[in-house]
């Protein structure tokens, strides 16, 4: 049960920027209104980047951030400080991402100027099959219908993957890093804004009684913006796994608490087994790299969709320029939307769990089929969607799988002192997951990122639910590095579905090609096309560019698109700048 009073600690957070503490990691051109709401001022903190020399941690939330902030102020390296900051975002962030759920993690290591990437998915329970959306009529379930309960939760997949990537690369002891998340959770953090709207507007978190009681006030209406709200179930989790690391949370009685949960939903129970968490190994795969004009560009391999697709749409841009000679005018809006097409319709089509499909990674991004694939440009008119995939290649008589809901979940990028560089998205898919709180922490719905149907016009889907796969994703996490001397120079990436990668394409090509200053470039209005029409920023400049782009033949939208991009920049003198996405709460610390 949760203990509530009303307190501002996140104008007491903010208001310690004055202190010496905090002096260097708070300053910048823009100076910032203490008198002001608390909200009104994490958000001009957020639009404005930050510059330091040592270390530097851009994060989702202000409370996460000074978590980050203080391990690499105490010795802890980039690892430590995401772990850190990552248990205090499964408290002061509970919509996105925690324990109950999963995430994929780019480091780079200076020691051999390599990046490793870890693969900490979920996975179907193995008493799944590729019926588990099919309704007792044959027809697909819809949405919400599959994800609230118990039938969508995967195995979660980050508590292993965070423990197995610090038993290679942690600096600090393990326990340490728990510290400041369990106090908080015992002593109470400020609801903010926007959690504070979500839990409004959200119409299934009240369904689990657990939720409720934690999440709502008696008259079932959302805590008010800077009351304190307490975890002390999320503070005893956390002790088991500070404790006994990811032991803790696959065995014992947590594991239990949570195959109850599950299997035990009222109208929609799901098949989590004891067995499926024992089980459960987070990966180490290779990252996935490719050169981009003087750059080498690293993200996640598959199951995730983002780091494939993102260099497809980049080596597409780079291809017109390449092959076109004399080139044609090409308005750049215009070439990144098509790519983006060309791109998207390879990923709804191959890409999926590698160790259930092949997937033909290196023909994709093969100089020999970009090159084919940029000549279907056209310089002066849109390509018609949907555009059909390229090849063939192995597996191309798989039907195209597009659905994407995941909207809930977090990224933040780190850098120390010695020059490890850490990139990590994590998520538990649509905002507050499965709606099924155990332990403090909310289940996720991941496995709503299968397809719902196995088939469709009568060929398989390769993204289908099968037992022990792992849902495609479109998580982004991305490491850039200067391609002669092997040296990070941008660490960034995002939450927002299958627009992630939109979102952190459109932020490399500004920040890399254009220059652009690092918080003018994830402010800028986002422009992305998914294989579909083409979707502008409501309320922002791209919305001057529907004109334009409807002459060339777009069909084009205008949506909401709340990004969360966080990024930081090393600079060739080896300083920093870091940046917090303006449409969330986040900010960067550093020294």
């Amino acid at each position: 049960m949760s203990m509530l009073l009303s307190y501002p600690s996140l104008r007491s957070l903010l208001i310690l920027c004055s202190s010496a503490f905090f002096l260097t990691a708070c300053s910048s051109s823009t100076e910032i209104d203490h008198r002001a709401s608390p909200e009104a001022a994490t958000k001009r903190m957020a639009k404005t980047a930050q510059h330091h020399s040592n270390a530097m941690i851009s994060v989702a939330n202000p409370l996460a951030a000074k978590t980050g902030y203080d391990i690499l102020r105490a010795g802890g390296n980039a690892l430590d400080a995401a772990i850190a900051a990552q248990m205090v975002l499964n408290l002061v962030e509970p919509q996105s991402s925690g324990i109950g759920g999963g995430g994929f993690l780019l480091i780079y290591d200076p020691a051999t100027k390599s990046v490793i990437s870890y693969d900490g998915r979920e996975t179907a329970p193995h008493l799944a099959d590729e019926y588990l959306f099919i309704n007792k009529d044959g027809k697909k379930m819809k949405f919400f219908e599959a994800a609230v309960g118990g039938r969508a939760v995967g195995t979660p997949g980050l508590v292993q993957m965070l423990d197995t990537a610090h038993q290679q690369f942690g600096q600090m002891n393990w326990p340490d890093l728990f510290d400041d998340a369990i106090s908080l959770s015992r002593n109470g953090f400020a609801v903010s804004e926007r959690l504070h709207m979500l839990t409004a507007k959200d119409k299934f978190l009240k369904a689990d009684p657990v939720a409720r009681r934690y999440f709502y006030q008696p008259n079932d209406q959302p805590h008010p913006v800077g009351t304190l709200l307490k975890n002390p179930a999320l503070a005893h989790s956390l002790s088991l796994i500070q404790k006994y690391r990811s032991k803790g949370f696959y065995e014992g009685p947590l594991a239990q608490d949570m195959v109850t949960k599950v299997k035990n939903h009222p109208t929609n129970p799901g098949q989590l087994s004891l067995n499926d968490l024992r089980q459960y190994k987070a990966k180490q795969r290779a990252a996935l790299c490719n050169s981009y004009r003087i750059y080498n560009v690293c993200g996640m391999a598959p199951p995730s969709s983002g780091g494939l697709t993102v260099l497809e749409i980049l080596g597409l841009i780079e291809h017109y320029d390449l092959n076109n000679d004399p080139k044609p005018e090409i308005d750049r809006d215009h070439l990144l939307l098509e790519a983006s097409k060309l791109a998207f319709a390879d990923r709804n089509h191959f890409i999926a769990d590698p160790d259930f499909v092949k997937v033909p990674v290196k023909q994709l991004l093969s100089k020999s089929y970009l090159s084919e694939r940029q000549t279907l440009i056209r310089h002066n008119s849109s390509l018609a969607t949907p555009v059909t995939p390229g090849g063939p290649f192995l597996f191309s008589h798989y039907a195209p799988h597009d659905q994407d809901h995941g909207i809930s979940t977090t990224h933040m990028s780190i850098i120390d002192e010695n020059g490890m560089v850490v990139s990590i998205t994590t998520s538990i898919e649509n905002a507050f997951g499965s709606r099924q709180m155990i332990g403090g922490f909310l289940l996720n719905n991941q496995l709503t990122d299968f397809s719902f149907a196995p088939a469709k016009n009568g060929q398989l889907i390769a993204n289908r639910v099968e037992a022990g796969k792992r849902p495609r994703s479109s998580m982004a996490p991305t490491i850039v590095l200067d391609q002669k001397n092997k040296r990070p120079v941008l660490a960034i990436g995002s939450p927002g579905g299958s627009r992630i990668i939109g979102y952190v394409t459109q932020s490399l090509i500004h920040i890399l090609d254009q220059n652009m200053a690092l918080d003018k470039a994830i402010a800028k209005g986002h422009l992305t096309n998914r294989n579909g029409s083409s979707d502008l920023e409501q309320g922002t400049d791209a919305e001057n560019l529907e004109e334009k782009l409807e002459q060339l033949g777009h069909t084009v939208t205008l949506k909401p698109m709340v990004s969360g991009l966080h990024a930081i920049q090393v600079h060739k003198d080896g300083s920093l700048t870091g940046a917090a996405d303006p449409r969330r709460e986040g900010i960067v610390l550093g020294y």
